[in-house]
């Protein structure tokens, strides 16, 4: 076998391989799929502004359940924060956050332990080795439903904080609770599915 033949031959043997990978990645895709169809049925799904306890949340390749929701109204803004639930590391430490208005907005946020020397409503705060300016302060009235540890109304202070790229940091206190932080990052809509619990 000279030279050009052997080349060919890897060659050919390269593109078996390549085709044989993709033709394996391309069938558990459509398993998964057919998998996530006949568990949540087909067309069923509610707009993220619509979440109610109880829904699925598919975000990315993690399913969450929605354990307890905050509605929140300070002036115009209307916003909800819903309290996931799943089965991995995070431990239920994480929540969707959905403004409705003046302008629809996902984020994903996770709770962190808050680091005693950092002073919610300062110019700038430093959290995870990255340093956020001040965007925003203010106070909203609350409603909860479901699992949230908190009274059925009151109210919310927060101070609201991003960094290049989007990334986002917030403190809140609900009530006379102390303040807890969270760091958050801005999702696409196309990034969130949300399944009805009762498939309607």
């Amino acid at each position: 076998m000279d030279g050009t033949t052997a080349y060919l031959a890897a060659g050919c043997l390269v593109g078996v391989v390549v085709a044989g990978l993709t033709l394996r990645w391309w069938r558990d895709r459509s398993a998964a799929a057919r998998r996530k169809q006949e568990r949540y049925g087909d067309g069923h799904r509610r707009d993220p502004r619509r979440i109610e306890v109880g829904d699925i949340v598919e975000i990315g390749d993690a399913t969450y359940s929605v354990r307890g929701s905050i509605r929140l109204v300070e002036g115009e803004w209307r916003w909800a924060e819903h309290l996931l639930d799943d089965r991995d590391e995070h431990g239920g430490r994480r929540r969707l956050s959905v403004a409705e208005s003046p302008g629809f907005e996902l984020v994903l946020w996770e709770s962190v332990p808050r680091d005693a020397t950092v002073t919610p409503g300062a110019p700038e705060v430093e959290s995870g080795g990255r340093r956020y300016s001040w965007h925003e302060s203010g106070q909203a009235r609350y409603t909860a439903s479901g699992a949230t540890d908190l009274t059925p109304s009151g109210t919310m202070r927060y101070h609201d904080y991003r960094a290049p790229g989007g990334a986002r940091l917030t403190f809140e206190a609900y009530g006379e609770a102390g303040w807890a932080m969270a760091r958050g990052e801005r999702l696409g809509s196309d990034g969130v599915t949300v399944h009805p619990q009762n498939g309607s």
